[in-house]
């Protein structure tokens, strides 16, 4: 096993910024075959990403977290992906149920700190339990989204999944992504059209007015300081480990190079 790091990763990201959302999949398609994966939480970007990978009749499985108290209309996109793009679409769920947890574990998301265990028990676990599948995963995270994400890199290290993630919509600007919401008529999540920019479980989702950030919704009972739950590494500054352990001959080939083992 060889180690990867974000600074390794400097040079290919930046030759990766004029690259199309599409060059970029065939890129990780290229480079990591049956071990990629996409995500989506069925908000308009990852519904973007199942169009694109639907157009290009790519191969790839798009994992979903369901957690079991996501609103209806979350998985009612889903299904609709499934029956109208032709996707893959694989649901994974947290090992209990919300009642359960709540039993044991009392109402973790009026806190702080219960808000962060809540997520990664009904989010970040469920995602790990497969992350020995895959050595990249591809995400729709933008840097037109603001936040924690104005400067997400295209290529990003997730030291959780221990693997690459692809940002393939990360350079595209907010005029870009809705053209092409606009001009594929890309299904989305009803709920976008009913106040809410951004959309998470049904306990710490609330709409959101024009006069307030896309983000204001979530988790609104906590306060601004819990607008991210965590289940993207580059979400949570400072709470990310430098690297990841990958094959020698994979992280060669990424970084376009060969490894000389003769003495």
């Amino acid at each position: 096993m060889a180690r990867l790091t974000q600074a390794d990763l400097t040079d290919l990201n930046e030759s990766f910024e004029e690259r199309t959302p599409l060059e970029l999949i065939h890129w990780a398609q290229e480079m990591f075959g049956t071990r990629l994966a996409a995500l989506s939480s069925m908000q308009r970007a990852g519904c973007v990403v199942a169009h694109m990978l639907s157009e290009l009749k790519a191969d790839i499985p798009i994992l979903f977290v369901d957690t079991g108290v996501l609103f209806q209309e979350t998985l009612d996109t889903r299904d609709r992906l499934i029956q109208e793009y032709g996707v893959n679409i694989v649901t994974l769920e947290p090992a209990k149920t919300m009642q359960e947890q709540t039993e044991e574990l009392g109402i973790l998301y009026l806190s702080v700190e219960g808000q962060e265990q809540c997520c990664d028990l009904r989010k970040t676990q469920p995602l790990i339990q497969v992350a020995e599948q895959y050595d990249a995963l591809i995400g729709s995270l933008r840097r037109a989204d603001g936040g924690q994400r104005t400067n997400v890199p295209i290529l990003a290290i997730d030291p959780a999944m221990n693997c690459l993630r692809v940002n393939i919509l990360a350079s595209l600007s907010k005029e870009e992504f809705q053209a092409y919401l606009n001009e594929k008529q890309v299904i989305t999540n009803s709920l976008h059209q009913q106040g809410y920019p951004t959309i998470g479980c049904n306990r710490c989702t609330t709409p959101v007015m024009e006069s307030e950030p896309n983000r204001a919704g979530r988790w609104r009972h906590l306060g601004p300081w819990s607008q991210y739950c965590g289940i993207n590494p580059t979400d949570i500054a400072g709470k990310q480990a430098p690297s990841i352990e990958l094959p020698q001959d994979l992280v060669d080939r990424i970084l376009g190079r060969e490894t000389d083992f003769m003495i």
